[in-house]
Order: C-alpha cells, then structure tokens, then sequence
C-alpha cells in the first residue's frame, strides 16, 4: 500500500504544501510589520504632506502591506480553514477585499499624488478631502464612496475573522483576539488629531505581524526520508 502522495513529477505534494503555508506565514509577517511602521511613522493627511519624502516611503509601504496581506492572509484562512467555518470566510474575503482597495488607493497616494502637488492641487485637496473633509471642487466621481465602503470591510472583517481565529484555536488565540479588537478601534481615530489617526493602524499591524510569525515558525510533520518511503511503500 502506497502511503506517500506525489505527482506525476515525483514531488512530494504535502512537502510542497507546507512550504507554501510557511511562505503565507512570512508574507503575514511582513504585511504586519510594514502596517506598523505606516502606522507609527504615517504624516499627517494634508496637502502639503504629498510632496515629502515620508510620505511617499509610507505609502510605499502601504502598498507592500496590501501585497504581502493578499498572500498572508489566505495562508492564515487555509490553514485553519476547516474549523473556522463561514465565520472565517466571510471574514477572510470581507479583509481581502478591503486589501485590494486599499492597494489602489495607497499607489495613488504613492506615485501619483506627489506628481500632481503642483500641476493639480484641486484634485490633491478634494483627495485629502474625502479623509478628512472637507470635499474640495475637484470631482472625484465614485471614489469617495468607495473609500467609504473600506472602513465597514476592514471593521467587520477583522472582527469575523479575529472571532473566527479565536475560536478554532488553530493559530495563537490572542492574536485573534487582537486582530478583533484592533478593528473596533477604528471608530475612535476620528476622534484624533490628524496626525494621530494612522496610529490606530498599529494593533491591528501586531496581531497580522503575530498571526504570520507563528504560522511561518509552526512545528510540522517532517517529510519522510527516501529510505522510509520506500519501507512504507513495500507493506
């Protein structure tokens, strides 16, 4: 009886899957740590940001936190997947499609915005204006409301898929917990200074960065050795 699973290749398939999930790990890890330091080190959202050097480096990073986010986070939905039932999915495409439009409007911030300071400053106010009011003249379309449909995909989201961690208690249980709590704070940087807003951004970037250490570092199943498989092959 063959107990190894292989392709036509002769790769052995769990071998490839686990690195996968490893590497899903690593890019949490990574999204996590860059949401963090766009956190801490984000400038305020006004006009005049747009042309500094910060702020195009956080917005790099923003983008870089959405890319890895996109691969991390479906690694942490596989990987506990079964017990996490429709709670976590839910969860899961609700955060993946909030990192998808964040990533488009991060690379606007990024590439573009510092390019049209001086050339268009209408379209760069009523831009600030849709985080912060107020809406400026410059007609932005259907973007503001899409930038309101972000907050609820990021809000709920999180909170599904923190609940849904928590309670499969697959990956760290606290992490989960972290991850819904962060999101709730959302509602509370409005409160804020401008400049203090992006700092809400911080917890949630810890439990992604947690979430990924523990998935990329978790103990496995070694693969059998050549010599095991051929005993296990020959019962």
């Amino acid at each position: 009886m063959n107990m190894t699973s292989h392709d036509s290749t002769g790769v052995d398939l769990k071998f490839t899957s686990d690195h996968l999930i490893r590497a899903a790990g690593l890019s949490a890890l990574i999204a996590g740590a860059c949401y963090v330091l766009v956190g801490i080190f984000h400038p305020a959202n006004i006009p005049s940001s747009v042309t500094s050097t910060r702020w195009e480096v956080v917005h790099v990073l923003a983008c870089a936190m959405c890319f890895f986010g996109v691969l991390g986070l479906t690694g942490l939905y596989v990987r506990q997947a079964a017990k996490t039932g429709w709670l976590g999915l839910v969860g899961y495409l609700m955060l993946e499609l909030w990192l998808v439009l964040i990533m488009g409007f991060s690379f606007v911030e990024a590439f573009v915005l510092p390019h049209l300071a001086s050339t268009s400053p209408a379209f760069v106010q009523a831009w600030m204006g849709m985080f912060n009011g107020p809406a400026g003249r410059f007609d932005l379309g259907v973007l503001p409301t899409v930038w309101m449909l972000s907050a609820p995909l990021y809000m709920l989201g999180g909170l599904l898929f923190g609940i849904a961690t928590f309670r499969a208690a697959v990956l760290p249980r606290w992490a989960g917990a972290l991850l819904a709590l962060s999101t709730l704070l959302a509602p509370v940087a409005a409160l804020l200074p401008n400049a203090s807003q992006p700092k809400m951004a911080i917890p949630m970037g810890l439990a992604l960065a947690w979430l990924g250490y523990a998935l990329w570092t978790e103990r496995r199943t070694q693969p059998m050795s050549p010599a095991s498989r051929e005993s296990v092959t020959a019962i």
